[in-house]
């Protein structure tokens, strides 16, 4: 199907952070964009404010009535379950569907495309790229995964740019649709073993991604990930930034002065002192390293790699304030790896240390919970007190013997308990906090703002 025979978008899962940006993009190329979802949700009440139509049941074959098969594109993401009828009935009916990857690979292949891909931090990274490539005259096109706190949104339409910036997701083997000129490569931990089954097969498949990056490119590689049984098929321009000496551009002196988050960059050339971040953590340090070595590799100018760092405002849901006063500070964090939490507390602490620290966590997936049950373990116990709320199933089944408070039992916390959505607030309220920590990726979303009008 070429680009100019599609008329009508529909999209199977259209709320997800990544199709609704591939959705905001064709309603810019003014097709006739519509789609189905599971739950209404702030971001798709945005996109119906934008034109998109939005049913919240599964209308099965009824859904194909006035649809024209040849000039309907089907968009539908590896979350939706096989049983899904609507998605049956496209199959059965011969529309032709793609996954979202498939979707971005074809968006992409026409421009000037930095990819950003890693079990963690990519997101973050991905949208500070977008960003400060947004504030050069050339500007850039950019499919996040997350909701800017700079332009409000998980997408950046500049038809006249000839640049994307793509936030290359790991999982399903998604990324391996993406042909890209230039990549950054934040982390290669084992995660969605449901997909890959090892760590060893995620492996590989990072492998395959790296062959994708243009032979003229470049790729930007974190110091500590090991690809020294990695096959190249083809010589590409390899640099490693990181927080340790050894990288080709590293950063240290990390600091807090005045409330601003300052660091100083090394590069094989030359030093740049006094790099201010407009977000703090050691882990953002390093996204932001990522960003300003590649993009200086690339011939920016410093001033605007300095400016685009310093006026960043973040990610909604990473790092995220809520409330920020003397007495009592409210974070929302997306993370839900132990190693994404690890950082996450380890930030926290070093910016309060002499703060009591309360996390709220809801474990995301039955088989990731069971698969890293130690890691979260060890990373939950960094806090001070911890509420644990069941586990978000998303897409599976639940796992006999693998429940929240399975996991909270194994954790090394004197003060730890289960609570509920229904219930966290008044749990919270029963005594006094400092610093609330509300943490993962599945529904917890819906507490935010319930915990943080608490304490406003």
């Amino acid at each position: 199907m070429k680009f100019n025979d599609i008329h009508t978008v529909y999209f199977v899962g259209i709320g997800g952070i990544g199709m609704s940006a591939l959705a905001r993009y064709f309603k810019s190329q003014g097709k006739d964009v519509r789609g189905y979802d599971k739950t209404s949700t702030d971001l798709t009440k945005q996109l119906e404010s934008e034109g998109i139509a939005i049913h919240y049941e599964d209308q099965g074959a009824a859904v194909l009535k006035d649809l024209d098969k040849k000039s309907t594109l089907v968009i539908f993401t590896p979350a939706i379950p096989k049983d899904h009828q609507e998605l049956n009935a496209f199959i059965k009916e011969e529309f032709y569907l793609i996954k979202r990857a498939k979707a971005l690979g074809i968006i992409s292949s026409e421009l000037e495309t930095f990819a950003v891909a890693g079990t963690h931090g990519k997101t973050t990274t991905s949208t500070l790229l977008a960003y400060v490539l947004s504030t050069t005259p050339e500007k850039c096109n950019a499919f996040v995964g997350g909701i800017s706190s700079n332009f409000h949104s998980n997408t950046l339409i500049e038809p006249n740019s000839k640049r994307v910036v793509v936030e290359a997701d790991e999982f399903d083997r998604s990324f391996l649709q993406l042909d890209p000129n230039y990549a950054i490569i934040t982390s290669m931990d084992a995660d969605h073993l449901d997909i890959y089954g090892d760590g060893s097969h995620l492996l590989e498949s990072f492998n395959d991604f790296m062959n994708r990056v243009n032979a003229n490119g470049m790729l930007m590689l974190n110091v500590n990930l090991d690809i020294s049984n990695f096959k190249f098929e083809h010589p590409i321009k390899k640099l490693t930034y990181g927080l340790s000496s050894k990288a080709d551009w590293s950063a240290s002196n990390l600091r807090y002065e005045n409330g601003t988050f300052l660091f100083d960059i090394q590069s094989p050339k030359t030093e740049y002192k006094n790099v201010e971040l407009g977000i703090p953590g050691s882990h953002n340090c390093e996204n932001a390293l990522a960003v300003f070595a590649l993009l200086s590799e690339l011939g920016f100018d410093e001033k605007v790699l300095r400016h685009g760092l310093s006026s960043f405002k973040g990610v909604q849901r990473r790092f995220d304030f809520q409330v920020r006063r003397e007495d009592v500070v409210v974070i929302d964090d997306y993370a839900h790896h132990p190693t994404e939490i690890e950082a996450f507390l380890s930030s926290v602490k070093k910016l309060y240390p002499t703060k009591k620290i309360t996390a709220i966590f809801q474990p995301h997936l039955f088989s990731r919970t069971r698969d890293f049950l130690d890691g979260f373990a060890k990373s939950l116990a960094i806090c001070d007190e911890l509420f644990l709320l069941d586990i978000y199933p998303a897409r599976e089944l639940p796992i006999p013997g693998i429940t929240s408070q399975f996991l909270l039992d194994q954790i090394n916390l004197t003060n730890k308990k289960m609570s509920s959505k229904q219930t966290i607030v008044s749990d919270l309220k029963s005594e006094k906090r400092e610093v609330i920590l509300i943490i993962g990726a599945g529904d917890i979303d819906t507490c935010v703002k319930p915990i943080a009008e608490a304490y406003k």
